[in-house]
């Protein structure tokens, strides 16, 4: 029979444990959220939040409102457990020049299950620029890196996905299966994804291509992010090339890494 301290310490863990998916969820959270969510007292939870900022796997990313999220650790972790580590060590090179040619904000994601995790952004030099913290998960059917990626897979695989419902995050998103499908068939026609009317971020538009594994699946997508005030439709064939030929080159440089 385990001894009263010991099941104390397991809870205790597993409070904890409760709390940091929770964050990774709904980053930033703040503390009365978190109470609610996890059905945990407020004490509780600030003390579990406390042990995983000691831990270096939880921040606080929005000082204002005293709001949580995650650090790079976790993701750091997954990836390595997962062997996708060499993702992101392979593709930082070129996502720099991507940055440098385009002179903006460029953002690498990872694909897990029906939505996308960011494991890497490399910031532009602009006064005005896009920003996303690493380790937040991205929708398929809202982002250009998830029309990139849903393009990639066969339809039945695709249909899949988009069954598992199509949130709304802004005005633009787009929540109908026929305009999703049709998105999806227009990505595989011009070979980029172009989300020129917000659909996940307000005032953010993005091109989006993705990268494939030997087996031609893809893995992830990168996505050159533009403020919606910036971006010029008379740019999109440019950034889609620009995009292309990047995802091409890290897809070339995964497979013989």
């Amino acid at each position: 029979m385990a001894r009263p301290e010991a099941s104390k310490g397991i809870s205790s863990v597993l409070s904890t444990l409760q709390v940091l998916e929770v964050v990774a969820q709904r980053q930033p959270i703040g503390v009365s959220e978190l109470a609610r969510v996890t059905g945990m007292p407020k004490s509780s939870v600030h003390r579990c939040l406390v042990t995983l900022r000691e831990a270096g796997w939880l921040r606080i990313v929005d000082p204002e409102r005293v709001a949580w999220g995650v650090t790079s650790k976790p993701l750091d972790i997954g990836l390595i457990g997962s062997g996708e580590q060499s993702l992101r060590d392979v593709a930082r090179p070129h996502i720099e020049a991507l940055r440098d040619a385009t002179n903006e904000t460029v953002h690498l994601t990872i694909r897990d299950g029906a939505s996308l995790t960011i494991i890497l952004r490399e910031d532009c030099q602009q006064a005005v620029r896009t920003y996303v913290e690493i380790g937040t998960r991205a929708p398929m059917h809202a982002t250009s890196c998830g029309l990139a990626v849903l393009a990639k897979l066969d339809d039945d695989e695709a249909e899949s996905v988009l069954n598992r419902g199509l949130d709304r995050y802004t005005g633009g998103t787009q929540t109908s299966l026929v305009q999703v499908r049709q998105e999806i068939r227009r990505t595989r026609a011009r070979g980029f994804a172009v989300n020129d009317k917000s659909w996940w971020r307000p005032e953010v538009c993005a091109i989006g291509a993705a990268v494939v594994n030997s087996l031609g699946r893809p893995v992830g997508a990168l996505a050159i992010s533009v403020p919606a005030s910036r971006f010029d439709r008379d740019n999109i064939a440019g950034y889609g090339e620009h995009a292309v030929k990047t995802a091409t080159a890290i897809s070339e440089s995964l497979i013989s890494h």
